[in-house]
């Protein structure tokens, strides 16, 4: 079976899937999940203007509720990543 190899970001898998996108390894006890919630169109290129941000517990068992540690919105796709990678990197130091 082949493996299958993400787009990393800081070392852990960025996957992307309609405007969510996932961040960091499902083995791990959280990941960070992006939503982009509004884009502007500049030129050719969809810019996200407004990104919701959600460090989640990994076990899919729980209600998303549940799975919620920490959650807020940013300006830019930029700003979410320095958020969650932040986030994620404490959560995991813990």
């Amino acid at each position: 079976m082949a493996e299958t190899k993400f787009l990393t970001y800081k070392g852990k898998p960025l996957v992307r899937k309609g405007n969510e996108i996932y961040y960091g390894d499902m083995a791990d006890k959280y990941v960070i999940r992006f939503e982009i919630l509004s884009s502007d169109k500049q030129g050719d290129l969809e810019i996200a203007d407004k990104v919701s941000v959600q460090l989640l517990k990994s076990d899919t068992e729980l209600d998303m509720k549940d799975r919620v540690s920490k959650e807020s919105t940013k300006d830019t796709l930029f700003d979410a990543l320095d958020l969650g990678f932040t986030w994620l990197e404490r959560a995991l130091a813990n």
